[in-house]
Parts: C-alpha cells; sequence; structure tokens
C-alpha cells in the first residue's frame, strides 16, 4: 500500500477542521433558534394575557356605563311618575281630612317638591 502523500494528508486535516467547525456552528445556532422560539412563545403568552385583561376591563366598564345608564333611565320614570301621580293629586283635590295629620302634610310636600 502506498503511503498518503503529505498534501493528501493536509488536505484530509483540513476538511476535518472545517466539518468539526460547521458542527460547532450548526449546534450554536440551533441553540439560538430554540431560544428566539422560547422567547417569541413567551411574549405572546405576555400579550394574550394582557390582551384578556383589557378585553375584561372594557366589558367592566361597558357593563358599569350600562347599569348606571339604566338607574338614570329608572330614576327618571320615576320622577315622571311623581309628577303624575302629583298633578293627579292636585286635579282631584284635598283629600277627605279625617284628623290632622302631620305626616301626610309632610309627605305631600316631598311629592309636590319633586314635581317641580
Amino acid at each position: 500500500m502506498a503511503t498518503p502523500s503529505k498534501e493528501a494528508q493536509e488536505r484530509a486535516e483540513l476538511n476535518f477542521k472545517k466539518k468539526e467547525i460547521q458542527a460547532r456552528d450548526a449546534s450554536k445556532a440551533m441553540a439560538e433558534y430554540e431560544a428566539g422560539l422560547r422567547a417569541e412563545r413567551e411574549k405572546t403568552a405576555r400579550l394574550k394575557l394582557l390582551r384578556e385583561a383589557k378585553e375584561a376591563a372594557d366589558a367592566a366598564a361597558r357593563l358599569a356605563a350600562k347599569t348606571a345608564a339604566d338607574a338614570e333611565v329608572k330614576e327618571a320614570a320615576d320622577a315622571k311618575a311623581i309628577k303624575v301621580a302629583a298633578k293627579k293629586a292636585l286635579e282631584k283635590g284635598p283629600p277627605e281630612k279625617k284628623a290632622a295629620e302631620p305626616i301626610k302634610k309632610a309627605t305631600k310636600k316631598r311629592v309636590l317638591a319633586r314635581a317641580e
């Protein structure tokens, strides 16, 4: 058998070193790629939590606004009903007097005050 020439041996060593460097670079690149994927997943999860929290806060604000609006509508309807009742009471005239009852006078004053 023939012994490899010095030139062939140098070529073989260069190829070996080159492949070693490529293997090291490949493992580094793979680690960087996996780290990037992990970071992307974590960021996505954090953003999802923030979005869900914002949506929940917005829904609570809409519910509070709706409840406040409903309360205002109910209050306005109650005030209108009191006014109508006061008008009807005034149209009827004073009720028959049984006995002087200060409670009824106070109630009548409140009703008339609300009607105005």
